[in-house]
């Protein structure tokens, strides 16, 4: 069954512990999925702008691990795991292709590189999203962030210069 709905900000779709049935497409709006540390902190997994999808890879009969929610107010389409067949395939792949480099360059990358991986992954939501967000989603503190914007400034900057 596939449904369309508008949800408000805030509006949590899928807690962890749940049975995760449930596809989201985005038409409008923004999303997340998040994971909670026994600390109590929060480590983003992704975000979902416009025409993403988001869901928890886990199986239906099987608990989820994520949290998912709205960032902003959105307007989503809900299908039924099982259903994939109703999703255009590209957006499947995009959404394997972007978390498997997140996965590489949480690896291996440096803290600007995965900053410029973000941007490039997500071009129209950086204004969008908290600092305090995307500090999590690239494994850094809001400090460091701070500091590797700033030096990506001076960067940009100098190569003007040039």
């Amino acid at each position: 069954m596939i449904t369309s709905k508008k949800i408000k900000k805030k509006t949590i779709l899928q807690k962890k512990g749940q049975f995760c049935t449930k596809i989201y497409m985005v038409k409008s709006g923004l999303l997340r999925s998040y994971t909670i540390d026994n600390k109590g902190k929060e480590h983003i997994l992704m975000f979902a702008p416009e025409d993403w999808i988001i869901t928890d890879n886990t199986p239906p009969e099987q608990p989820g691990e994520l949290y998912i929610d709205a960032l902003e107010d959105s307007e989503i389409i809900i299908l039924e795991k099982g259903k994939e067949d109703k999703i255009d395939l590209q957006k499947i792949l995009n959404r394997l292709n972007a978390l498997q480099k997140r996965i590489v360059m949480m690896m291996s990358a440096t803290a600007i590189e995965r900053y410029e991986y973000f941007i490039h992954t997500y071009p129209n939501v950086t204004q969008r999203i908290p600092q305090l967000m995307i500090a999590s989603y690239l494994g850094i503190t809001p400090e460091a962030l701070s500091k590797v914007k700033s030096n990506r400034k001076k960067s940009i900057k100098n190569l003007n210069l040039d």
